[in-house]
């Protein structure tokens, strides 16, 4: 009780609305660590190639390693940190090659649940939801200085729609990539024009739930998804 007590009292709630950062009454102690470390990851604080030393993360959270550890094991499932033998954890870096992979198979994926939102019998309890975040998107894509809250409106949305798939499985699946997608979903969403691009694929993508359109809803989410993948990748090679 004193370690989840220290954890409390030393760090506040992340930002992002990770899948981690659900109700401290839920979670397990390396969770509520992995919700924290993963916060700084996504947001840039711990920048890729970045060691994340298990003695320090202890001291912060006046938790033991064991906790720490485990904690470390949850964000390499996540595809956020790498364990490397006898040097610890490091921050995964961003490559050209993974976010291809990551985000081929993300397109496909967001196009099976828009698909099946879209043709569901319960898409009017979705609608209402989907009408006010993306009416929000807009908003925010006629600022150009409201980059970071348009990432995390995205986050929060998409996060919405992976709950309401009707498979189950697909559910599980998008929740496991989430994470892996956030800091490249940065990178593709940088600029206020992909900003201005993005919302008018979901605002197809409304039209298509509203109208019962499956297949629309697929192409609209498909397109999205693949717009942020290209400009993702302009992104790195600029890095290059």
């Amino acid at each position: 009780m004193a370690a989840t007590a220290g954890l409390a009292a030393r760090t506040p709630e992340p930002a992002w609305g990770t899948p981690h950062s659900a109700s401290r009454l839920t979670q397990s102690l390396p969770e509520q660590i992995a919700a924290r470390l993963s916060e700084r990851i996504v947001s840039g604080n711990y920048p890729p190639g970045q060691r994340i030393m298990e003695q320090a993360v202890s001291a912060e959270f006046a938790v033991s390693r064991g906790p720490v550890r485990e904690a470390l094991r949850l964000l390499e499932r996540d595809g956020l940190v790498t364990i490397l033998p006898r040097r610890g954890a490091q921050v995964t870096t961003l490559s050209i090659d993974e976010v291809r992979e990551i985000f081929d198979i993300r397109a496909s994926l967001n196009g099976l649940r828009d698909r099946q939102i879209a043709e569901s019998p319960e898409r009017d309890r979705v609608l209402p939801m989907l009408e006010e975040e993306v009416e929000h998107l807009a908003r925010l894509a006629r600022d150009p200085k409201e980059g970071d809250e348009y990432v995390e409106v995205v986050f929060r949305l998409n996060r919405f729609l992976n709950e309401a798939a009707p498979s189950r499985r697909l559910r599980a699946i998008l929740s496991s990539l989430a994470l892996q997608t956030l800091r490249y979903s940065r990178l593709g969403l940088s600029t206020p024009e992909r900003r201005r691009q993005s919302v008018k694929n979901w605002q197809r993508l409304v039209k298509a739930v509203r109208e019962g359109n499956g297949l629309e809803a697929q192409r609209a989410a498909e397109r999205r998804v693949l717009d942020s993948r290209d400009a993702a990748i302009a992104e790195l090679e600029k890095r290059d």
